[in-house]
């Protein structure tokens, strides 16, 4: 008996099997056959598909290790990414918590087309659009300027400033898509509930809406950070010379002067550093979620 059922267990998990293979294999040929291939190329002498004699090294590895412009540059790509997500979720919570929450099927269409539709246009033409608003003689500096409030032009572009700013604009609907799904799944009657026991609204969002959209603001933060970390056109347009990120330098061993095992190293230190702080965030986060529920 314990047999026949072990045997109908496995006959019908199967099915399961075969639906996630498609997938495995997506993500086994997309992510860890291009990363493997760039991280065995950071530690070879040379490309073995075009010299026959290559070895191991540490070179590529040591040669940052003795500059500091690309752990500056890291550091630079981290802040920038964080940055980005902290001011994503401010911006993009109340929007999803309005999106979720929002009774008119008409308003809810409205809303969320508001939010989408930056996603349809492509992320240089609203990069562009950015410069035009931010640059020297852009929009902002044209009118301060034009109204005697400044003398001079602000530096709103070719720095981390500019670059932030587009980069928030291109990944708030993607936050606010995130935490909309997760906020509607929170049953509405729970801060009825605390309401009618004397809390305010703002103690029923803090002490129940908060704690349970915690997996949200972990999803959302998590994708938007590595959008961010990873974005090339935008801080190129955006900080020019002046903001050097980790995907620019990359780009630039790569198009610039072919160096693609040296370009590998850059791109095995930054997917390494990402998901290390990735999963610390995780545990965070993780710990808060078990402890409201705890709770």
């Amino acid at each position: 008996m314990g047999e026949a059922g072990k045997g109908t267990t496995a006959v019908r998990m199967s099915p399961v099997a075969w639906l996630i293979a498609p997938a495995g294999l997506f993500f086994l040929v997309f992510f860890v056959l291009p990363f493997g291939v760039m991280a065995l190329l950071s530690v070879l002498t040379g490309n073995p598909m075009q010299r026959p004699n290559v070895s191991f090294t540490t070179r590529h590895y040591e040669r940052m290790a003795d500059d500091s412009l690309y752990f500056e540059s890291l550091a630079s790509t981290l802040k920038i990414g964080a940055i980005t997500t902290l001011a994503t979720l401010i911006l993009g919570y109340p929007i999803a918590h309005w999106l979720a929450r929002i009774r008119s099927r008409a308003g809810h269409a409205l809303l969320l087309m508001a939010v989408i539709a930056p996603m349809l246009t492509g992320i240089v033409v609203r990069t562009f659009a950015w410069m035009t608003i931010l640059a020297d003689k852009g929009v902002i500096n044209s009118t301060l300027q034009g109204l005697g409030l400044t003398s001079a032009p602000l530096p709103l572009m070719y720095n981390e400033f500019g670059t932030t700013v587009a980069l928030v604009h291109i990944y708030v609907p993607f936050m606010v898509l995130t935490l909309a799904g997760v906020i509607g799944g929170i049953d509405e009657r729970l801060e009825e509930a605390v309401m009618s026991l004397g809390a305010s609204p703002l103690r029923a969002f803090l002490e129940v809406t908060l704690p349970l959209s915690l997996p949200g603001i972990m999803a959302g933060s998590l994708l938007v950070f590595a959008l961010a970390i990873s974005a090339y056109v935008t801080p190129y347009l955006m900080g020019g010379q002046q903001v050097l990120t980790l995907p620019m330098l990359i780009y630039q061993q790569v198009a610039a002067t072919f160096n693609t095992a040296f370009a590998g190293a850059l791109g095995v230190l930054l997917l390494v550093v990402s998901i290390v702080l990735v999963i610390a965030y995780n545990r965070v986060l993780g710990r808060l979620t078990r402890r409201e529920d705890l709770a």
